[in-house]
């Protein structure tokens, strides 16, 4: 989110791209934006800015004099920034046009992707909002003081430096650099830290240049609210940049605590995170885990491979097959090999000698002799499958079989039916059969 830095350095930006350029004609308004229309026409006019902690002001001023000077007053949301392009280079989330008379045209756009930005035509600064921590330091810091018997100054420290009727400027980053800076927890009371910055500054014993030094030297609270964000500004560039444009290197370098790789982070009362060193303070909310930010990964490195059974195997059996050769080395050197390894050595290096002399009539021999033995093993696989039993039949293979060998047999006679006659005539034919004497 844009915090002070951010909407005083798009101010300079507007005053630097407009210097000298005349604007003409009507301001044109997205038809998807849902804030306002712009009612203001004018032939010729100037366009510059100014800012006050979280809002710019343009300011419209009409070449004729008998004109009337507008203005329009811009809270940038989450992602709200001004572009300067040609005319038929118009960003797709353009909400708010002004352009140029001189031809080629040039385009002055609010821009916001995430619609969370505001504007208000011929409107004021927002009178809930305080003085401004960069552009009236001496009136925000009367401001604190004054309003330290507050309700809200009852909250942690890092929830009521978010508070813009009291910190008009300060965001989400700014706070944890200075509570880093400081030391300080960012759940610690409120009205007892900056207790203890007013007495610090109504101490009236030390002379002036004391004061002076110690201010240089050991800034409090307030003072950095005023120094950190002008060191963002002298940076130049953008500032906070969720884009990550052309000049955020030099920003993501500046930063000491925020997502900075080591730095614990946790969500306040508001569901905004702070990021922090050490313990968090007394008033941290309860059941929350603190999470510690990982160190960001080097996308440039080479990608590791992980490493399966396999590949572990692999690993182990390279190894111990280079200790085996290693003591073999050593055994050897020291002459204590026995005869079946110096047997064993020899048979390697007559085989290894026969391999490496070998010709070109040899290998084709070699080949032939091959192709043989693959041809004869096939033949014997044929024999062998010939030979071997058919495939057993399943009972309807059988009763089928069973029907052909019936239809290729010859049916057999019939056996002529005997008679009772010639039963009895056979009877009478027939011998006597033999009795056993007794």
């Amino acid at each position: 989110m844009p915090e002070g830095p951010e909407l005083h350095l798009a101010s300079l930006f507007v005053n630097k791209v407009c210097d000298g350029l005349r604007f003409g004609g009507k301001v044109e308004k997205s038809e998807v934006s849902k804030n306002p229309e712009v009612p203001f026409s004018c032939p010729e006019y100037t366009i510059s800015a100014v800012s006050r902690g979280k809002e710019v002001k343009l300011i419209l001023t009409p070449m004729a004099d008998a004109d009337e000077v507008a203005s329009v007053i811009f809270r940038f949301g989450m992602s709200g920034s001004f572009k300067f392009t040609a005319e038929d280079e118009i960003p797709k989330h353009a909400h708010l046009r002004f352009f140029t008379v001189d031809v080629p045209r040039k385009v002055l756009c609010f821009v916001d992707p995430r619609r969370f930005g505001t504007w208000e035509y011929n409107g004021t600064w927002q009178p809930e909002r305080g003085p401004c921590v960069m552009m009236e330091y001496e009136k925000f810091r009367e401001n604190v003081f004054k309003h330290l018997s507050d309700k809200a100054f009852e909250k942690p420290i890092c929830e009521v430096m978010l508070n813009q009727k009291y910190f008009n400027g300060i965001g989400n980053y700014l706070r944890a650099e200075i509570l880093f800076r400081l030391k300080i927890p960012p759940f610690m009371p409120a009205r007892a830290v900056l207790e203890s910055v007013r007495n610090q500054s109504q101490n009236a014993d030390l002379p002036l240049s004391k004061k002076v030094k110690i201010k240089k030297e050991n800034p409090d609270l307030l003072q950095l609210c005023n120094l950190v964000p002008m060191e963002v500004i002298q940076l130049g560039g953008k500032g906070y940049d969720p884009g990550h444009g052309e000049d955020y290197a030099a920003f993501e370098q500046w930063l000491q605590c925020y997502f900075v790789p080591g730095m614990k982070s946790l969500r306040d009362s508001n569901g905004r995170t702070i990021w922090f060193q050490g313990e968090p303070g007394p008033l941290a909310p309860k059941g929350k885990k603190v999470r510690k930010q990982r160190k960001s990964v080097d996308i440039d490195a080479k990608p590791v491979k992980a490493e399966t059974n396999a590949t572990k195997r692999k690993a182990t059996r390279g190894k111990s097959t280079t200790v085996k050769k290693e003591c073999k080395e050593e055994v050897m050197e020291e002459g204590g090999e026995t005869a079946v390894k110096r047997k064993r050595a020899k048979t390697t290096e007559n085989s290894m000698g026969d391999s490496k002399i070998i010709s070109a009539g040899e290998r084709g021999m070699r080949l032939r002799s091959k192709r043989k033995t693959v041809d004869n093993l096939e033949v014997k696989i044929s024999r062998r499958l010939s030979q071997q039993s058919p495939v057993p039949k399943t009972p309807a293979r059988k009763r089928k079989a069973a029907k052909l060998l019936a239809d290729d047999t010859p049916t057999p006679k019939p056996r002529p039916r005997r008679l009772k006659s010639d039963v009895s005539k056979q009877s009478q034919n027939s011998p006597k059969p033999r009795t056993r004497r007794k």
